[in-house]
């Protein structure tokens, strides 16, 4: 895949796959081998966490259409190897830890519930992130966000 053609998507518009497939089934163990390489890519690369997400759901009976997703990424990382969260070295040896959080309060129109999200921050640098619908009735959880 050195020399694979870069691509501009981490995974092809509208994809849906299944563990029901009929295609042809892959080797196994290539298949896990590549996935597992590209969940470390993951930390620092989270342009392709929903897709690194969506192969893995894969691993215990890949197939042709699952591998061609996983080839796709591959195509992908090839045409972004300068994307990424880089950890600027900056004046001094402290670390600055700043979070951001916010809530729409009700703004899905169908169910009434909010959306939460929040940012964490080391120093400039975006090192985890989090956006979900709150449960129906319920705030967000108080305590230690790390």
């Amino acid at each position: 895949m050195a020399e694979c053609k870069p691509c501009v998507t981490p995974m092809e518009e509208r994809l849906k796959l299944t563990k029901a497939s009929t295609t042809t089934k892959v080797d196994e163990t290539l298949y896990q081998s590549i996935v597992g390489g590209l969940r470390y890519l993951v930390h620092t690369r989270p342009d392709i966490v929903f897709a690194m997400d969506y192969v893995s759901r894969f691993m215990g009976d890949p197939r042709e259409d699952h591998w061609a997703a996983v080839k796709w990424l591959l195509h992908y990382v090839k045409g972004t190897v300068d994307h990424g969260i880089i950890f600027p070295k900056t004046g001094g040896s402290r670390l600055q830890l700043t979070v951001f959080s916010d809530a729409d309060m009700a703004g899905d129109f169908d169910g009434r519930r909010s959306t939460s999200g929040m940012l964490v921050f080391l120093r400039s640098a975006l090192i985890s992130w989090l956006s979900l619908k709150q449960k129906q009735g319920k705030a967000v959880p108080k305590g230690p966000l790390l």
